[in-house]
């Protein structure tokens, strides 16, 4: 017997974001902060990570990265939108390489918004509140 521990729900009232980049520090911070707006935050280090932890969590949006070891970003979210469970969940490419030169590839692949570092919180807090309700 297989048990799908995949959800849409909101788990304890809390909607899901998946947190995913290959530097700790920025987890934490992102993990932190999102906590302490209700989120439930569940992270991975790298692109093959983000799809699996997607996989099993089904997250309400996912927070991505866009250059990581193993698998990047761009070939994780086009990964993810190839995936029919998980096709129509929003991805937020995050990135501190700071040029709209960035913003093309990542909508082409497949995110739904591009943020480029340093970011305002609020700015970012709005973003995610439109997509999670």
């Amino acid at each position: 017997m297989s048990v799908n521990l995949a959800s849409s729900q909101p788990q304890n009232g809390r909607r899901t974001i998946l947190v995913v980049d290959d530097f700790d520090d920025t987890r934490w911070l992102l993990r932190t902060w999102l906590e302490r707006k209700g989120f439930r935050v569940i992270e991975a280090h790298n692109g093959n990570e983000a799809f699996d932890e997607a996989q099993l969590e089904a997250p309400d949006l996912i927070i991505m990265d866009l250059e990581m070891p193993e698998l990047d970003g761009l070939s994780a979210t086009r990964k993810i939108r190839g995936d029919l469970k998980l096709a129509g969940v929003p991805i937020v490419a995050v990135s501190a390489y700071g040029a709209e030169q960035f913003r093309a590839p990542a909508l082409q692949a497949g995110c739904n918004e591009y943020v480029s570092t340093p970011f305002e919180p609020e700015d970012l807090e709005r973003l995610i509140r439109s997509y999670v309700h």
